[in-house]
């Protein structure tokens, strides 16, 4: 849109104050505050000269790198009959393992006690069992987009001049994929070197990753020095795997120039096994961990009761002091502020953009930032920077939506941004040359067509905000604790009754997400008319 004829280039320096305030009060000034105090040379010392830090640093790599193979190795067959194949249950299916990915952490670290054996708690492999579930989602869409446009006829002329499937998955397939492999490889070695609700759920003392030992060293061993070293290492890891993402983000948008997406039908006894069998497969493995959930939420001392679900709702029999319910009506509190919050400030920032100069497009990268950091490190830094004047929020309650509206800003923009884009210039302008006050346009033309996709943003701020863990736990207080803080809390606590508590809040965790999140899907605008 050329913004020298927008009857709101006056107004856009003034929508960008608000957003570009928030960032820079409650996301540089804290991470700069990390980066003063853990960039020294002292701290990296002390630091490295820990023992107990490189079996932290070598476990988090590791098991970065099993998660994303696994997760490769697991998620191509779905992605593949998805991409090529029209069948009964598609659709299904892809919102299936698509809801596998919206799931808070915390969630699925529950669902994944509920369903491994105790044998297998504590465990690497069920950290990485959890991750390849949680990440396949990234693959499929990811990989699974560019493999729709590949074309058929050069498999189909390969297999005539006598070329084998495992030869043209080798010489035509994975070539063509390389971008995007590599693409949806570095975000999900992302998602597992920086995951936190996982591992704070499913490993142990001895299963620590970078982000549980900067939540360990600050608030449970008085080690801020340790933590603010090692959030400084890690936003160094991130810089170079977002690097990475976007160089690959920019190949991987079909290198070839040919585009061709079609789908079709399994023709041979043999395609139509392989395809209903990978979707059961997959279908079955995304489904087992959430009916465990549901089914351990049920089971008090061995047997089927209902026990767990009276204490939450019935406060009087709950064995803890801060009872279930609180936390469930304190992250309904929050989340519907950092809706409104993230959905206001995100319209401002996605109209200035839109409507603004070129200066302003630098707006769009600067709100971007806070995907740059990991929660865990947003928490420990408003932790160390707001405990004292000017800004003492330390034991305000608004201080944890503010980092949820954070977390939640750069997603609102996104999904905003397009939106706002393609209204049409012309309309505007014809309402401007019959008197309409900027104000009064926006209202008429904008706002219409703006409305749904606004709304669609703050059904997702809300499930953002409601599955938030790694910043909350940093945060919160025992009176003002979220639901996946105290998930965390009840699940490792003895006691069946607690414990069936913590599975209860998980299964309503899922409940509330997996409702926003259709929210969003029912809200989303298809087109824009007018």
């Amino acid at each position: 849109m050329n913004s020298s004829r927008s009857p709101y280039r006056r107004a856009a320096p003034w929508l960008a104050i608000a957003p570009a305030l928030l960032l820079l009060v409650f996301f540089i000034w804290p991470l700069a505050g990390i980066v003063v105090r853990g960039a020294s040379g002292a701290a990296f010392a002390a630091l490295f000269a820990n023992p107990a830090i490189a079996p932290v640093l070598w476990f988090t790599t590791w098991q970065a790198l099993a998660s994303t193979l696994l997760t490769l190795l697991a998620a191509l067959p779905v992605t593949h009959i998805l991409a090529r194949y029209q069948f009964a249950g598609r659709r299904l299916l892809l919102a299936l393992v698509s809801t596998a990915f919206v799931l808070p952490t915390v969630v699925v670290g529950a669902a994944f006690l509920a369903l491994l054996p105790p044998a297998w708690h504590r465990t690497a492999w069920a950290i990485i069992a959890a991750h390849v579930y949680f990440n396949t989602a990234v693959v499929v869409r990811v990989v699974g987009g560019r493999w729709e446009q590949l074309h058929p006829h050069l498999a189909d002329a390969a297999r005539t001049l006598g070329a084998s499937p495992l030869h043209i998955l080798r010489t035509i397939t994975l070539p063509l994929l390389r971008p995007a492999l590599g693409a949806a490889c570095a975000v999900v070695f992302l998602f597992c070197f920086t995951s936190y609700g996982v591992v704070r759920m499913l490993g142990g003392p001895a299963r620590s990753t970078i982000e549980t030992e900067i939540y360990l060293r600050a608030v449970q061993l008085d080690d801020l020095g340790g933590a603010t070293a090692l959030s400084v290492l890690q936003l160094v890891v991130l810089a170079l795997l977002m690097g990475w993402w976007l160089r690959s983000a920019a190949a991987r948008h079909n290198p070839s120039g040919a585009v061709f997406t079609q789908v079709r039908r399994p023709r041979t006894a043999a395609q139509f096994a392989a395809v209903y069998g990978i979707a059961a497969l997959t279908a079955a493995a995304v489904v087992a961990p959430l009916l465990a959930l549901l089914l351990r939420s049920l089971r008090v001392g061995g047997t089927l009761s209902t026990a767990g679900w009276r204490a939450v709702f019935m406060p009087g029999l709950s064995s803890v002091v801060h009872t279930p319910l609180a936390a469930v009506l304190t992250s309904l509190q929050f989340a519907l502020v950092v809706s409104i919050c993230a959905t206001l400030l995100g319209l401002a920032a996605a109209s200035a953009i839109a409507y603004g100069s070129r200066r302003l497009a630098l707006l769009d990268a600067f709100v971007m930032l806070p995907l740059a950091a990991s929660a865990v490190t947003l928490g420990l830094g408003m932790l160390i920077t707001f405990d004292k004047a000017p800004l003492n929020l330390r034991a305000a309650w608004i201080i944890t939506p503010l980092a949820h509206t954070l977390i939640a800003l750069p997603l609102v923009v996104r999904m905003l941004l397009p939106v706002v884009r393609a209204v049409p210039q012309g309309a505007r302008e014809a309402a401007a040359v019959l008197g309409a006050a900027p104000w009064r346009v926006w209202l008429s033309i904008d706002r219409p067509l703006v409305v749904r996709a606004a709304l669609a943003a703050a059904a997702f701020a809300f499930a953002v905000s409601l599955g938030e863990f790694g910043a909350s736990s940093f945060l919160t207080r025992r009176t003002t604790a979220t639901l996946p803080v105290e998930i965390a809390r009840l699940l490792a606590r003895p006691g069946d009754l607690v414990q069936a508590q913590g599975f209860v809040l998980a299964s309503l965790l899922v409940l509330l997400t997996v409702s926003a999140i259709a929210a969003v899907d029912g809200l989303r605008p298809e087109r824009l008319t007018i």
